[in-house]
């Protein structure tokens, strides 16, 4: 059944992409009212009745995020909304691991949301993002992964504090470059 569904998602992003239209199970004709937006970083596109357009070339919307090193030095970014902050710090030379490459099967991209005011405006985290905290180096009541912080608007002006190491059992002292 999944490579039907895969099947017709391809085919519907390929029609949405010519501007035709799409058939439903019935065989009647309906507009394509909006292919993926995203894969992975990936913006596609986004299709209303025969119009096509391509998402990649509208502005985002960004928040400001400043990441605190284990030094106490300051780095403020804009991060795009709906990107987490594992992708944003890697996309700005924070040192924020990220072993598994947001896959949440370690800890090495804990983040510590220093105010809990902004820790409250999260959504709370799912049983995998617990366990994977578990293992977390320095563990406080306001740390989360940060392949789990998502930039959404209400997170304009966060703060994440980095720990002062991770728990990499993997190579410790090893520092991946994001792909």
């Amino acid at each position: 059944m999944l490579s039907r569904i895969s099947r017709l998602g391809v085919h519907a992003l390929s029609r949405a992409r010519l501007g035709q239209k799409s058939v439903n199970s019935r065989n009647q004709e309906e507009p394509i009212r909006a292919c993926m937006n995203y894969v992975g970083n990936h913006s596609l596109c986004s299709a209303m009745g025969d119009k096509v357009s391509d998402r990649s070339e509208q502005p985002k919307a960004k928040i400001s995020v400043t990441f605190v090193d284990k030094d106490g030095d300051e780095t403020v970014i804009n991060v795009p909304i709906g990107m987490s902050m594992l992708e944003a710090a890697h996309e700005n030379d924070i040192e924020l691991e990220g072993a598994c490459e947001g896959s949440l099967a370690c800890s090495t991209c804990h983040v510590i949301v220093t105010d809990v005011d902004y820790y409250n405006k999260l959504e709370d985290p799912e049983d995998e993002e617990n366990d994977m905290l578990d293992l977390a180096f320095g563990l406080t009541e306001t740390s989360r992964l940060g392949c789990q912080v998502i930039a959404s608007p209400e997170l304009d002006g966060i703060r994440l504090a980095l720990p002062a190491a991770t728990r990499n059992f993997a190579v410790d002292g090893h520092v991946p470059k994001p792909h």
